[in-house]
C-alpha cells in the first residue's frame, strides 16, 4: 500500500521545525528514522496532513558526556549506542538493548528518539531509559521543559508530548557505585518485536547483600502487567516469561554490582 498524500517540509534549523509544529500543530509529524511512522502511513494507520523531516537537524546528533551525565541528541542513530566506547564503559544497559532492536540496518536509519516518543510496548530504548531514572529534554516554541521518563509514558503508544514539542535530548545519570545492570527480552525470531522484556539496575548495600528477595519482586512485577493475547503470544505467555526474565535480570544486576 501507499500513504495517503501529505505535504512535506525538510527544515534546516531547530527553530524552524518548531515554528511548523506551532503552525500546523495536530496535523504535522515528524519524521525521524522513520522504521515506524512510514510502514504506519503505508498502511494508513497514520495519515498525517504534513510532514515535518528532522534529518537535516545535524544540532540533535549528538552523544556527550556533561558532569558525568549522558547526553543524547534526539536525531542520533540507534547503531551509535551500539558502538559507542563512552557507552560500553558507563551507561553498559543501554548498548545492551540497542543490539536487540531489530537488525543492523534498522538501527543504522533508526533514532534514539524517535523510538522514545513512538512510545511502542515492545521498544528496547523506552524501557531501558525507565530503568535507568533518564531524563528528556522537550522543547516548543514557548520554552523547554524536561521531564523524567516515568513520567514522560502515558500508554501504548502515547507520551505527554505536546503537538507543539519535540523531543531533544534525553539525559542519563551516571551510576552509582555497587550498581549492576540486566537486560534480557524473548522474541520469536533475532530482530523480531519483544514478546517480554525486562530491564533492571540495582544498588547494593555495602552491608547487605539479599537475593532470596528476587523471586518475590519478579512475581509482583508480573502480576501488575497489564498484557494482552494475539497472534503472536498469550496474555498469560507473556506474563510468565516475564516473571523469569525479571528473576533472571535482577540476579544478573546483583552479580554486576557485587565485582
Amino acid at each position: 500500500m501507499k500513504p495517503a498524500s501529505f505535504d512535506y517540509y525538510s527544515p534546516e534549523s531547530l527553530t524552524e521545525a518548531l515554528q511548523l509544529l506551532e503552525q500546523h500543530r495536530d496535523a504535522a509529524r515528524p519524521l525521524a528514522g522513520g522504521q515506524s511512522l512510514v510502514p504506519m502511513m503505508n498502511f494508513r494507520l497514520a495519515r498525517p496532513a504534513l510532514l515535518i523531516d528532522l534529518n537535516n537537524l545535524r544540532e540533535l546528533s549528538f552523544l556527550n558526556v556533561v558532569d558525568g551525565e549522558l547526553r543524547i541528541g534526539a536525531m542520533t542513530r540507534q547503531r551509535a549506542l551500539e558502538r559507542s566506547a563512552v557507552v560500553a564503559t558507563g551507561w553498559p544497559l543501554l548498548q545492551e538493548a540497542a543490539r536487540h532492536i531489530g537488525h543492523i540496518h534498522i538501527r543504522n536509519r533508526g533514532t534514539i528518539g524517535g523510538s522514545i516518543a513512538h512510545a511502542y510496548p515492545s521498544a528496547e530504548l523506552p524501557l531501558a531509559m525507565m530503568a535507568l531514572d533518564a531524563s528528556f529534554l522537550l522543547r516548543s516554541m514557548q520554552g523547554e521543559r524536561i521531564v523524567p521518563a516515568r513520567d514522560f509514558f502515558v500508554d501504548i503508544m502515547t507520551t505527554i508530548l505536546e503537538p507543539s514539542e519535540l523531543l531533544v535530548e534525553i539525559r542519563v545519570p551516571q551510576a552509582k557505585s555497587r550498581t549492576g545492570w540486566g537486560f534480557q527480552e524473548v522474541s520469536r525470531r533475532h530482530g523480531d518485536f519483544a514478546l517480554a522484556a525486562v530491564a533492571s539496575v540495582i544498588s547494593l548495600r555495602e552491608d547487605r547483600n539479599d537475593r532470596t528477595m528476587f523471586s518475590d519482586i519478579a512475581a509482583t512485577a508480573a502480576a501488575e502487567l497489564d498484557t494482552e493475547s494475539d497472534i503472536h503470544a498469550s496474555s498469560e505467555y507473556r506474563r510468565e516469561v516475564s516473571q523469569v526474565l525479571a528473576r533472571r535480570v535482577l540476579e544478573e544486576a546483583a552479580a554486576r554490582a557485587a565485582i
